[in-house]
């Protein structure tokens, strides 16, 4: 038996009982359409989440307290105070960190604000003039803070996009004063609408100067993070270790197993991030995955119920000559098409879902959420389904070349 013959062979049986060769299919279809929908939302969030660290810049370096969270029980060490002042005023120092150009230090939380009868909940960052040029943050009307306001403690606020139409609409607000934890700010500068920059929507953020920000809204003496900007991008590796040592001297650490603070790098949380969602994606998949064990065994019973009705047929055909390779190649020939079309259904659909899912998230949640069509994750699930029809229909296959002619011939 030629192969072409067989595969129209084998189209032909399928269609003889289409509805039961669709249910067949449909456990293939859920399994690969899983897989590609979760292979396609986890590559696009992996790109989102490079994008937004990129959005920093290749050559800026983050400073945080406490040790480096390996786990769930170290989420804490975010809340360390063990970055004062005294470390600031040592990294600043060229001796200490000289390929160091620049080093900015940060305060966060979140705070109610209010003007008149409105109000809005914000996110407000105590920084310095620096945060400008790192995030791209140039205001639409206005000015943003400046070392003169640093070193005054100044009562002044640039407000976001978000947060400026929700408290003042259409009014000018440059020049008003909003209200943030019982103390009055002016307003200097109102930005333009920036979206999502390195996990922080500066729509809804309020940016004051740092000195400002411990003093009158947190009440602290130290930094919830330095940030710092090397001189030149080959100069990052020895920047990092000058910074780890300066710290290192300025908190009496000897032990490295004891710091108690981390440096990280873009590249650093670039790969970090990257591992943790590809580990996610795979696991995801994983899971999805369970769904062609399913349809492989769905396949697997009905072959053998294929085989039992038509035993007259499998006589018929060995009594024209077909040996039991041919009996045996037909049957798997039936199992590998139905895995196979159930695998491009499920790719297209799969597609088509994650594709749909991009375009809602982009419109309704992320603005820079794109659609990544898993190439890898087509040809797996193609190959996969494949192999799937072929391992679990070679049973029934061999179950249809092992019947003899005479006893087949006789089945009823």
């Amino acid at each position: 038996m030629i192969f072409h013959h067989q595969i129209e062979t084998a189209f032909k049986a399928l269609r003889r009982h289409r509805s039961r060769t669709l249910l067949t299919i449909l456990g293939i279809v859920i399994g690969i359409t899983s897989i590609i929908l979760v292979m396609s939302l986890g590559q696009g969030a992996q790109d989102l989440i490079l994008s937004q660290i990129q959005g920093m810049g290749s050559k800026t370096i983050a400073v945080a307290p406490g040790r480096q969270p390996t786990g769930p029980s170290d989420a804490a060490q975010i809340f360390s105070d063990s970055l004062k002042e005294k470390d600031l005023v040592a990294l600043k120092n060229k001796n200490n960190v000289p390929n160091l150009k620049a080093v900015m230090p940060i305060v966060f939380g979140g705070e109610s604000s209010s003007y008149g009868s409105e109000t809005y909940r914000l996110t407000f960052f105590g920084a310095t003039d620096l945060m400008s040029s790192i995030f791209d943050l140039q205001p639409e009307i206005g000015e943003f803070i400046n070392e003169d306001d640093v070193r005054s403690r100044a009562d002044v606020v640039v407000l976001g996009y978000k947060v400026k139409d929700k408290l003042f609409g259409e009014k000018n607000a440059l020049g008003e004063k909003i209200r943030i934890k019982n103390r009055n700010f002016r307003v200097i500068g109102v930005l333009p609408k920036k979206g999502q920059v390195s996990f922080f929507n500066f729509d809804e953020i309020a940016i004051v100067p740092y000195t400002t920000a411990q003093q009158y809204i947190l009440g602290i003496k130290y930094f919830h993070r330095f940030i710092v900007e090397a001189d030149e991008d080959e100069n990052i590796d020895r920047t990092v270790a000058d910074i780890k040592a300066t710290l290192r001297d300025s908190h009496n650490i000897t032990d490295p197993e004891k710091d108690d603070f981390f440096v990280e790098t873009q590249a650093d949380l670039a790969d970090r991030l990257g591992l943790i969602t590809t580990i996610l994606t795979v696991f995801l998949s994983g899971v999805a995955g369970i769904s062609l064990l399913v349809g492989g065994v769905g396949i697997m019973n009905i072959m053998f119920v294929s085989v039992t009705e038509r035993t007259r047929e499998i006589g018929l055909r060995k009594a024209l000559g077909a040996t039991n390779r041919d009996i045996m190649t037909q049957f798997l020939m039936e199992a590998v098409i139905l895995t196979s079309v159930g695998g491009i259904v499920g790719i297209l659909l799969g597609s088509g879902l994650g594709a749909l899912i991009s375009f809602v998230l982009s419109k309704t949640v992320i603005a820079s959420w794109s659609f990544s069509f898993p190439i890898l994750g087509a040809v797996l699930g193609l190959g996969v389904s494949a192999t799937i029809g072929l391992i679990f229909g070679i049973f029934p296959a061999r179950e249809a070349a092992r019947k003899s002619p005479m006893e087949a011939l006789r089945y009823e």
